[in-house]
C-alpha cells in the first residue's frame, strides 16, 4: 500500500525561507514522476515542481528560481526548498507520486499526502 506524507509546513514572513519534506512508502519510486503542488484560499490545486523518471526537475513558473525540489533517498524521500516566499505562496502543500514516467507537470496523481500548511505574512 502507497503511503505519501508530508511535513515542514509553518509560519514566516516575506522573504523567509521553509523546507517541507515528504517520504514516500510502499514502492519502489524510482520510474514514477514525483511532484510538489499546492492549494490557496480559493483557489484550484496547483503542480509547482517535479521530478520525471529520468531525474529531471521541472518547475512552474510562479516558483522558478525559488523554490528547488531535491531527493534524498532515492524518490521515497523529497524535500522542496522554498526562498523569497511571498504572501501568494500561502497555501496548503501536498506531495504525490504518480505511476507515468514523464510529463509530469499536472495534477493526475495516483497517490497524494494529507498536505501541510505553509503560510506568509507580509
Amino acid at each position: 500500500q502507497v503511503h505519501v506524507a508530508e511535513s515542514g509546513g509553518g509560519s514566516v514572513q516575506t522573504g523567509g525561507s521553509l523546507r517541507l519534506s515528504c517520504l514516500a512508502s510502499g514502492h519502489a519510486f524510482n520510474s514514477y514522476c514525483m511532484g510538489w503542488f499546492r492549494q490557496g484560499p480559493g483557489k484550484e490545486r496547483e503542480w509547482i515542481a517535479a521530478i520525471d523518471s529520468d531525474d529531471n526537475f521541472i518547475y512552474a513558473d510562479s516558483v522558478k528560481g525559488r523554490f528547488t525540489i531535491s531527493q534524498d533517498n532515492g524518490k521515497n524521500s523529497l524535500s522542496l526548498r522554498m526562498n523569497g516566499l511571498k504572501p501568494e505562496d500561502t497555501a496548503m502543500y501536498y506531495c504525490a507520486a504518480d505511476r507515468r514516467r514523464f510529463y509530469c507537470f499536472n495534477t493526475d496523481y495516483d497517490y497524494w499526502g494529507q498536505g501541510t500548511q505553509v503560510t506568509i505574512s507580509s
